[in-house]
């Protein structure tokens, strides 16, 4: 199909952006649905990535930046890496744009994962650990509020009065984009919503070179606790879930050492110069504390992993398996059963892993793979997320996942 035209089609889903398309990729020649990888529409036209959203950096002690000659000469050294990041966050957005398309009540999540995944893969080119899809897709329903997508034979689907966050990642040369949003369709759930968007609005501004940790958390908390919702006639106050937070990323490296708080009282820490953050907030009707609950779907190797020697044939297999096709990022258990065993570019139709669940078990308990089980607030409550990834230019501040949806 020839690529073009004029965006028009809406998302079913609330409270996204209103003058967001899931067709805005038509703007730059994407076909419908989009068919041509990202690096194709830009970098093959002779063009570069669209910027993130560019704000200056708060606190007074940063306005020197913005025309500092020293950090200009900085910012472009790192020319090469921003454009990595830039192309892997368009590659986000026209992925959750056409999923936007198509993620409605009566949709199997399995399903829904499935035709994101896959055209993540096809739009960033996916080749291996150089480039690719940079974890799970996480579709974690109402009271739970991260790290479930399905496994293999969960028949899970999408209903009305779901409220589900839907959290994915692309990557290049490990540069990983981390952003998510909240899928609603009833309109009861909107000052929910509305809350959690504030909130990581709030947070986005906020962050920045030398900015406290805990400051970032307690402006969220403010905001986030101003709201309240309503469902069927009784009143609940909108809490932060207070053992969730954001995070710094690095190369390979979801979770990278320093956390976001979205409570008040944490870490005074500083942010720094040249670090990305995921600045991500979640809100609930329930207690404001998560644990972990239910069965486990995602999985990472420890960045950190020492090696131990391994005595079963089956797990020195799977972490060989691990190693080549995920390194360090994160995957799930219905990625090990793709004919493709997670990555067509490294193993063809010949990746399927086959019981593997005992090897798997075992590399988690002697600490090479760390299971990450969903992480649940109280059953009936309703929790909402969004999320975007932020980087700390030398200059300035720039929204790298930023769209017109959110």
């Amino acid at each position: 199909a020839a690529g073009g035209g004029v965006p028009s089609k809406k998302a079913h889903g609330r409270l996204l952006g209103e003058n967001s398309f899931t067709d805005y990729y038509l703007k730059y020649n994407q076909t419908e649905p989009p068919t041509i990888p990202v690096s194709q529409l830009f970098e093959g036209k002779g063009l570069e990535y669209p910027e993130g959203e560019i704000t200056p950096h708060p606190l007074e002690s940063n306005n020197y930046r913005e025309n500092s000659d020293e950090k200009r000469a900085r910012d472009r050294l790192q020319a090469d890496i921003y454009s990595k990041v830039r192309q892997a966050a368009e590659v986000h957005r026209q992925v959750r744009s056409y999923a936007q398309s198509f993620i409605k009540p009566g949709i199997k999540l399995a399903d829904m994962c499935q035709m994101l995944e896959n055209k993540n893969r096809e739009l960033i080119q996916e080749d291996g650990l150089s480039r690719g899809i940079g974890f799970p897709t996480g579709c974690s329903l109402n009271h739970v509020a991260a790290h479930y997508t399905p496994n293999p034979g969960d028949d899970t689907v999408l209903q009305y009065d779901d409220v589900m966050k839907i959290d994915f990642g692309c990557q290049i040369d490990g540069r990983i984009i981390d952003s998510a949003w909240t899928v609603s369709f009833n309109p009861r759930y909107d000052p929910l919503l509305n809350a959690v968007k504030e909130a990581t609005e709030t947070g986005i501004k906020t962050a920045g070179i030398d900015v406290r940790l805990c400051d970032v958390g307690e402006a969220i908390q403010e905001v986030m606790e101003s709201y309240e919702v309503d469902i069927d006639g009784k009143t609940y106050p909108v809490k932060c879930i207070r053992n969730l937070n954001g995070h710094s990323i690095g190369p390979y490296q979801i979770h990278a050492g320093k956390s976001v708080p979205i409570v008040k009282g944490g870490d005074t820490t500083r942010m720094e110069e040249d670090e990305m953050y995921a600045i991500e907030t979640f809100g609930t009707t329930g207690r404001g504390y998560i644990v972990e609950d239910l069965e486990c779907s995602h999985y990472m190797k420890n960045f950190h992993a020492p090696h131990v020697p391994l005595r079963l044939p089956r797990s020195k297999k799977l972490l060989a398996h691990i190693n080549k096709t995920f390194g360090t990022l994160a995957f799930c258990r219905r990625w090990l059963e793709r004919p493709d065993g997670g990555s067509t570019a490294v193993h063809g139709t010949k990746g399927k892993q086959e019981k593997y669940m005992g090897a798997l078990k075992n590399l988690c308990d002697v600490g090479i793979i760390q299971p990450y089980p969903p992480l649940c607030d109280v059953k009936g409550c309703y929790t909402a997320q969004y999320e975007h990834t932020i980087m700390l230019r030398p200059t300035c501040k720039e929204i790298v996942s930023r769209g017109d949806d959110y």
